[in-house]
């Protein structure tokens, strides 16, 4: 369920991420909250793609799926 609800959760913030070359890739959540993610496109080379993850990406899921703890970029 809370895969299903990250993946949810992503698609709202992907048009964003789509109008600057780049997308956002789910790749596993473990059983503490951690979701890894894997910036593709523009936003895979980025230099601001840890801020992105960070600022951008983690604070949106923490808001928005409780059980969220942390993301990682792979």
């Amino acid at each position: 369920m809370l895969e299903e609800d990250v993946k949810t959760a992503l698609d709202n913030i992907r048009p964003s991420l789509q109008a600057d070359g780049g997308d956002v890739e789910f790749v596993s959540i473990s059983q503490d909250g951690t979701v890894s993610l894997k910036l593709t496109g523009a936003c895979g080379c980025c230099p601001h793609a840890q801020m992105t993850l960070k600022n951008g990406i983690e604070n949106f899921l923490k808001q928005t799926v409780p059980g969220v703890n942390s993301v990682l970029g792979v």
